[in-house]
Protein backbone atom coordinates (compact mmCIF):
# COMPACT_ATOMS: atom_id res chain seq x y z
CA UNK A 1 0.00 0.00 0.00
CA UNK A 2 1.67 3.26 -1.15
CA UNK A 3 2.64 5.54 1.68
CA UNK A 4 -0.19 8.78 2.36
CA UNK A 5 0.97 11.84 0.22
CA UNK A 6 1.78 14.71 2.91
CA UNK A 7 2.00 18.33 1.77
CA UNK A 8 4.81 20.68 2.71
CA UNK A 9 1.82 23.41 3.41
CA UNK A 10 -1.51 23.24 3.57
CA UNK A 11 -3.66 26.82 3.55
CA UNK A 12 -7.05 27.39 5.05
CA UNK A 13 -8.74 30.51 3.42
CA UNK A 14 -8.94 31.88 0.21
CA UNK A 15 -9.31 35.48 1.16
CA UNK A 16 -6.12 37.85 0.16
CA UNK A 17 -4.29 36.59 3.15
CA UNK A 18 -4.40 32.88 2.09
CA UNK A 19 -4.00 33.39 -1.84
CA UNK A 20 -1.23 35.61 -1.57
CA UNK A 21 0.16 33.08 0.71
CA UNK A 22 -0.30 30.15 -1.82
CA UNK A 23 1.53 32.68 -4.34
CA UNK A 24 4.67 32.64 -2.42
CA UNK A 25 4.25 29.30 -1.37
CA UNK A 26 4.25 28.15 -4.93
CA UNK A 27 6.98 30.38 -5.87
CA UNK A 28 8.92 28.99 -2.91
CA UNK A 29 8.33 25.41 -4.45
CA UNK A 30 6.43 23.86 -1.88
CA UNK A 31 3.55 21.10 -2.14
CA UNK A 32 0.64 23.42 -1.46
CA UNK A 33 -3.29 23.17 -1.35
CA UNK A 34 -5.84 25.38 -0.05
CA UNK A 35 -8.87 24.28 1.23
CA UNK A 36 -11.62 27.55 0.73
CA UNK A 37 -15.26 26.44 1.50
CA UNK A 38 -16.42 29.13 -0.59
CA UNK A 39 -15.85 31.34 -3.78
CA UNK A 40 -11.88 32.80 -3.80
CA UNK A 41 -11.25 36.50 -1.61
CA UNK A 42 -13.51 35.72 1.03
CA UNK A 43 -15.22 38.97 2.74
CA UNK A 44 -13.00 40.78 -0.57
CA UNK A 45 -15.51 39.43 -2.95
CA UNK A 46 -18.41 41.38 -1.49
CA UNK A 47 -16.87 44.44 -1.58
CA UNK A 48 -18.32 46.77 -4.15
CA UNK A 49 -15.43 48.36 -4.52
CA UNK A 50 -11.44 48.34 -4.17
CA UNK A 51 -9.60 51.80 -4.49
CA UNK A 52 -7.07 51.61 -2.50
CA UNK A 53 -4.60 48.65 -3.28
CA UNK A 54 -1.32 49.98 -4.20
CA UNK A 55 -1.54 50.10 -8.31
CA UNK A 56 -4.99 49.36 -8.88
CA UNK A 57 -7.11 52.67 -8.83
CA UNK A 58 -10.33 51.10 -8.82
CA UNK A 59 -11.87 47.27 -9.34
CA UNK A 60 -14.58 45.31 -7.49
CA UNK A 61 -13.64 43.10 -4.92
CA UNK A 62 -14.84 40.47 -7.06
CA UNK A 63 -12.61 41.39 -9.64
CA UNK A 64 -9.65 41.56 -7.34
CA UNK A 65 -10.69 38.17 -5.88
CA UNK A 66 -10.71 36.77 -9.64
CA UNK A 67 -7.06 38.07 -10.30
CA UNK A 68 -5.38 36.42 -6.99
CA UNK A 69 -6.87 33.48 -7.60
CA UNK A 70 -6.35 32.93 -11.17
CA UNK A 71 -2.31 34.12 -10.34
CA UNK A 72 -2.46 31.74 -7.44
CA UNK A 73 -3.69 29.01 -10.10
CA UNK A 74 -1.16 30.19 -12.74
CA UNK A 75 1.56 28.86 -10.77
CA UNK A 76 -0.08 25.41 -10.40
CA UNK A 77 -1.75 26.11 -6.75
CA UNK A 78 -3.95 23.01 -5.81
CA UNK A 79 -7.38 25.03 -4.87
CA UNK A 80 -9.43 22.30 -2.94
CA UNK A 81 -13.47 23.25 -2.80
CA UNK A 82 -14.47 21.68 0.35
CA UNK A 83 -14.55 23.16 4.10
CA UNK A 84 -12.27 21.97 6.69
CA UNK A 85 -14.17 20.58 9.96
CA UNK A 86 -11.31 20.46 12.07
CA UNK A 87 -6.81 20.53 12.68
CA UNK A 88 -5.62 18.38 14.49
CA UNK A 89 -1.92 18.04 15.90
CA UNK A 90 -0.55 14.77 15.39
CA UNK A 91 3.13 15.20 16.50
CA UNK A 92 5.09 16.83 13.90
CA UNK A 93 2.30 16.76 11.31
CA UNK A 94 -0.80 18.65 10.80
CA UNK A 95 -4.27 16.48 9.85
CA UNK A 96 -7.18 18.63 8.29
CA UNK A 97 -10.44 16.90 8.28
CA UNK A 98 -12.43 17.89 5.22
CA UNK A 99 -16.57 17.67 5.47
CA UNK A 100 -16.42 15.45 2.97
CA UNK A 101 -14.73 12.92 5.76
CA UNK A 102 -11.24 12.84 3.80
CA UNK A 103 -8.31 13.86 5.82
CA UNK A 104 -4.90 15.65 4.33
CA UNK A 105 -1.60 15.89 6.07
CA UNK A 106 0.99 18.57 5.83
CA UNK A 107 4.19 19.76 7.44
CA UNK A 108 2.65 23.24 7.80
CA UNK A 109 -0.30 25.08 8.24
CA UNK A 110 -1.34 28.85 7.40
CA UNK A 111 -4.81 29.61 8.54
CA UNK A 112 -6.44 31.86 7.01
CA UNK A 113 -10.04 31.73 8.62
CA UNK A 114 -10.27 35.90 8.58
CA UNK A 115 -13.42 36.88 10.75
CA UNK A 116 -16.87 38.33 10.85
CA UNK A 117 -18.55 42.15 11.42
CA UNK A 118 -21.34 41.46 13.68
CA UNK A 119 -24.62 42.14 12.04
CA UNK A 120 -27.90 44.38 13.33
CA UNK A 121 -30.27 42.14 11.74
CA UNK A 122 -32.49 44.50 10.57
CA UNK A 123 -34.37 44.24 6.79
CA UNK A 124 -32.51 45.87 4.20
CA UNK A 125 -29.01 45.22 5.71
CA UNK A 126 -27.64 42.13 3.69
CA UNK A 127 -29.51 43.54 0.89
CA UNK A 128 -28.01 46.80 1.24
CA UNK A 129 -24.42 45.65 1.73
CA UNK A 130 -21.79 47.56 -0.65
CA UNK A 131 -24.83 50.15 -1.55
CA UNK A 132 -24.63 51.91 1.26
CA UNK A 133 -24.17 49.94 3.90
CA UNK A 134 -20.78 49.06 5.35
CA UNK A 135 -18.61 47.71 8.15
CA UNK A 136 -15.14 49.56 7.51
CA UNK A 137 -14.98 53.33 7.18
CA UNK A 138 -11.44 53.41 6.33
CA UNK A 139 -12.25 50.44 3.63
CA UNK A 140 -15.73 52.72 2.41
CA UNK A 141 -15.54 56.31 3.94
CA UNK A 142 -14.14 57.77 0.38
CA UNK A 143 -17.36 57.31 -1.16
CA UNK A 144 -19.44 59.29 1.38
CA UNK A 145 -17.96 62.42 0.87
CA UNK A 146 -19.80 65.43 1.30
CA UNK A 147 -22.16 63.07 2.40
CA UNK A 148 -24.75 62.22 5.50
CA UNK A 149 -23.69 59.23 7.72
CA UNK A 150 -25.06 57.11 10.31
CA UNK A 151 -22.41 55.16 12.48
CA UNK A 152 -24.34 52.30 14.47
CA UNK A 153 -22.65 51.44 18.15
CA UNK A 154 -21.59 52.74 21.23
CA UNK A 155 -17.72 51.26 21.73
CA UNK A 156 -14.37 52.33 20.88
CA UNK A 157 -14.54 51.45 17.19
CA UNK A 158 -17.99 52.75 16.34
CA UNK A 159 -16.86 56.46 18.47
CA UNK A 160 -13.40 56.11 16.05
CA UNK A 161 -14.85 55.24 12.94
CA UNK A 162 -16.90 57.49 13.33
CA UNK A 163 -14.85 60.53 14.34
CA UNK A 164 -12.42 59.49 10.79
CA UNK A 165 -15.87 59.56 8.95
CA UNK A 166 -16.22 63.23 10.29
CA UNK A 167 -13.29 64.24 7.99
CA UNK A 168 -14.86 63.02 4.79
CA UNK A 169 -18.34 63.51 5.24
CA UNK A 170 -20.76 66.57 6.05
CA UNK A 171 -22.96 65.40 8.55
CA UNK A 172 -22.34 62.22 11.04
CA UNK A 173 -24.77 60.48 13.38
CA UNK A 174 -23.66 58.44 16.05
CA UNK A 175 -26.90 56.09 17.11
CA UNK A 176 -26.85 54.36 20.05
CA UNK A 177 -28.69 52.40 22.42
CA UNK A 178 -28.03 53.80 25.80
CA UNK A 179 -27.65 57.75 26.68
CA UNK A 180 -23.98 57.35 27.49
CA UNK A 181 -21.35 55.64 25.11
CA UNK A 182 -19.49 53.27 26.12
CA UNK A 183 -16.25 54.14 24.48
CA UNK A 184 -13.13 55.77 26.44
CA UNK A 185 -13.65 59.45 27.28
CA UNK A 186 -10.89 60.55 25.17
CA UNK A 187 -12.48 59.07 22.12
CA UNK A 188 -15.95 60.95 23.23
CA UNK A 189 -14.18 64.06 24.16
CA UNK A 190 -13.20 64.12 20.21
CA UNK A 191 -16.52 63.17 18.66
CA UNK A 192 -18.25 66.15 20.82
CA UNK A 193 -15.82 68.20 20.50
CA UNK A 194 -16.74 67.73 16.48
CA UNK A 195 -19.52 70.07 15.19
CA UNK A 196 -20.60 67.75 12.29
CA UNK A 197 -20.96 64.56 14.31
CA UNK A 198 -24.61 64.50 16.41
CA UNK A 199 -25.05 61.31 18.80
CA UNK A 200 -28.92 60.38 18.66
CA UNK A 201 -29.42 58.59 22.31
CA UNK A 202 -31.85 55.85 23.03
CA UNK A 203 -32.44 54.89 19.64
CA UNK A 204 -32.12 51.43 17.72
CA UNK A 205 -32.13 50.70 14.01
CA UNK A 206 -35.15 48.51 12.77
CA UNK A 207 -34.75 48.98 9.19
CA UNK A 208 -32.66 50.39 6.15
CA UNK A 209 -34.08 51.47 3.04
CA UNK A 210 -32.51 52.19 -0.50
CA UNK A 211 -33.51 53.43 -3.63
CA UNK A 212 -32.03 52.12 -6.83
CA UNK A 213 -29.06 54.22 -6.25
CA UNK A 214 -28.81 52.74 -2.59
CA UNK A 215 -29.28 53.44 0.88
CA UNK A 216 -31.39 56.78 1.64
CA UNK A 217 -32.55 56.61 5.02
CA UNK A 218 -33.10 54.32 7.78
CA UNK A 219 -35.64 53.76 10.58
CA UNK A 220 -34.91 54.20 14.09
CA UNK A 221 -37.14 52.87 17.24
CA UNK A 222 -36.70 54.66 20.52
CA UNK A 223 -35.59 52.24 23.15
CA UNK A 224 -37.61 54.15 26.14
CA UNK A 225 -41.34 54.96 23.92
CA UNK A 226 -41.20 52.14 21.22
CA UNK A 227 -42.03 55.62 19.43
CA UNK A 228 -40.36 54.91 15.42
CA UNK A 229 -38.83 57.48 13.42
CA UNK A 230 -37.08 58.13 9.98
CA UNK A 231 -33.54 59.35 9.37
CA UNK A 232 -32.41 60.42 6.04
CA UNK A 233 -29.22 59.05 5.82
CA UNK A 234 -26.79 58.22 2.21
CA UNK A 235 -24.83 55.61 4.18
CA UNK A 236 -25.26 53.68 7.41
CA UNK A 237 -21.60 52.26 8.93
CA UNK A 238 -22.22 49.65 11.39
CA UNK A 239 -19.85 48.70 14.35
CA UNK A 240 -21.30 46.04 16.96
CA UNK A 241 -18.78 44.13 17.12
CA UNK A 242 -16.14 41.57 15.19
CA UNK A 243 -16.26 37.92 15.33
CA UNK A 244 -12.57 36.13 14.59
CA UNK A 245 -13.26 32.95 13.17
CA UNK A 246 -11.71 30.72 14.94
CA UNK A 247 -13.73 27.76 15.69
CA UNK A 248 -10.41 25.78 13.35
CA UNK A 249 -7.92 26.98 15.67
CA UNK A 250 -6.07 23.81 17.93
CA UNK A 251 -6.03 24.30 21.60
CA UNK A 252 -2.68 24.10 21.69
CA UNK A 253 -2.80 27.90 19.92
CA UNK A 254 -2.51 30.55 21.97
CA UNK A 255 -5.27 33.40 21.38
CA UNK A 256 -6.26 36.76 23.02
CA UNK A 257 -9.10 37.07 25.27
CA UNK A 258 -11.14 38.11 22.56
CA UNK A 259 -10.51 34.90 20.40
CA UNK A 260 -7.84 36.78 18.23
CA UNK A 261 -4.63 34.59 17.72
CA UNK A 262 -1.36 36.18 18.92
CA UNK A 263 1.76 35.48 16.55
CA UNK A 264 4.63 37.22 15.95
CA UNK A 265 6.25 39.24 13.24
CA UNK A 266 6.46 36.31 11.25
CA UNK A 267 2.88 35.28 11.54
CA UNK A 268 4.11 32.38 13.70
CA UNK A 269 1.80 31.01 16.72
CA UNK A 270 3.50 29.38 19.43
CA UNK A 271 2.75 26.30 17.90
CA UNK A 272 5.47 25.78 15.60
CA UNK A 273 4.57 25.40 11.70
CA UNK A 274 1.04 27.17 12.70
CA UNK A 275 1.12 29.98 11.41
CA UNK A 276 -2.23 32.30 11.08
CA UNK A 277 -2.38 35.62 8.82
CA UNK A 278 -5.59 38.33 8.27
CA UNK A 279 -8.49 39.01 10.20
CA UNK A 280 -8.05 35.99 12.54
CA UNK A 281 -4.77 37.21 13.76
CA UNK A 282 -4.44 39.66 16.60
CA UNK A 283 -3.25 43.06 14.99
CA UNK A 284 -3.71 47.01 14.63
CA UNK A 285 -5.81 47.29 11.34
CA UNK A 286 -7.94 44.92 8.95
CA UNK A 287 -7.02 45.94 5.09
CA UNK A 288 -6.89 43.86 2.28
CA UNK A 289 -3.15 45.10 1.25
CA UNK A 290 -2.06 43.79 5.24
CA UNK A 291 -3.56 40.37 4.76
CA UNK A 292 -1.92 40.11 1.34
CA UNK A 293 1.18 41.35 2.70
CA UNK A 294 0.92 38.63 5.66
CA UNK A 295 0.17 36.10 3.70
CA UNK A 296 3.37 36.35 1.96
CA UNK A 297 5.28 36.43 5.33
CA UNK A 298 3.62 33.01 6.55
CA UNK A 299 4.46 31.79 3.13
CA UNK A 300 7.97 32.21 3.42
CA UNK A 301 8.31 31.11 6.95
CA UNK A 302 6.56 28.32 6.58
CA UNK A 303 9.15 27.81 3.64
CA UNK A 304 12.12 28.22 5.90
CA UNK A 305 10.54 25.95 8.48
CA UNK A 306 10.03 22.87 6.25
CA UNK A 307 13.41 23.62 4.77
CA UNK A 308 14.70 23.15 8.00
CA UNK A 309 12.71 20.66 9.18
CA UNK A 310 14.24 18.55 6.67
CA UNK A 311 17.67 19.48 7.52
CA UNK A 312 17.17 18.20 11.12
Amino acid sequence: MPEKEIYDLIIIGGGPGGLSAGIYAMRAALKTALIEKGIPGGQMVMTDTVDNYPGIENISGAELSTKMAQHAQSYGLEIISREATSIDINGDIFSIKLSNGEQLDAESVILAAGGSPRKVGIPGEDECYGKGVSYCAVCDGFFFRGKTVAVVGGGDSAVEEAHYLSKLAKKTYIIHRRDELRAGKILQQRVFAESSIEVIWNKIPIEIKADDSGVVAMDLEDTQTGEVSELATDGVFIFIGFKPNNDLVPAEVNMNPGGYVITNEKCETNVPGFFVVGDLRDKFARQIVISASEGCIAALSAAWFVENKRVC
